[in-house]
């Protein structure tokens, strides 16, 4: 039997994607452990949460470095230190460099609030309302040197309900979010998300149709 695959993740805030990967773990509903959580921002909850799972929790303050590059060296080296081979995002808010993406080829994912293309960078759900889209979602993606461009693993749809605001369509987003971090991980860990240049291939029966996931029907208001 395969060892569980070994997750770094890291966050910068409140940490309900990390709780959803823990709580994952913890079902062993993933083929995966959490090896550490690393967190740039004293006192972020992300860090409690992690303690409360009995998961290593370490302080990486990125106002020690004046270059991100040198930031990076040293997630590299506290990520390798215990053995991770998957790196997980999960609201970590600092653009990771080269030096990150190297050292972890294709294993490095993020999570994004839309459905990408569409939407990159920073709020993506304001700009899905702005647009007047009447979809929005989702997607967990490969992470490479340009902002949320990385080869796409795995999408929710989320619809855009009359009367919706920033805040009550994030939260609907959220919930999806939670749902498709684990799966997406649980790809990797079964060895059947294969990145093809721009694109990635799921062999298996179900093939690419497991990728796109509808969210639950919502009542409308």
């Amino acid at each position: 039997m395969a060892h569980p695959l070994r997750l770094g993740v890291l966050a910068s805030g409140s940490g309900s994607n990390l709780q959803a990967i823990l709580d994952a773990c913890a079902k062993q509903s993933i083929a995966a452990e959490v090896a550490a959580v690393i967190c740039n921002v004293p006192g972020a909850p992300a860090l409690q949460r992690a303690r409360e799972a009995r998961v290593p929790a370490v302080l990486l303050p990125h106002q020690e470095h004046a270059r991100r590059e040198d930031y990076d060296a040293r997630l590299v080296a506290e990520l390798r230190s215990r053995g991770v081979e998957l790196v997980c995002l999960a609201g970590f808010m600092r653009i990771v460099t080269p030096v990150l993406l190297s050292a972890f080829p294709q294993r490095v994912l993020n999570i994004h609030p839309s459905l990408l293309p569409s939407f990159p960078g920073m709020h993506g759900v304001r700009q899905a309302l702005r647009a007047g889209v009447r979809v929005s979602g989702c997607t967990v993606h490969f992470v490479d040197e340009r902002t949320d461009s990385g080869p796409i693993l795995i999408q929710a749809a989320v619809p855009v309900l009359e009367g919706d605001t920033e805040e009550s369509l994030a939260a609907r987003i959220l919930a999806q979010e939670h749902r498709i971090y684990p799966r997406a991980i649980q790809l990797v860990a079964q060895g059947r998300a294969e990145v093809e240049g721009r694109r990635v291939r799921i062999p298996g029966p179900q093939g690419d149709d497991a990728r796109t996931l509808s969210s639950p029907p919502v009542d409308e208001p």
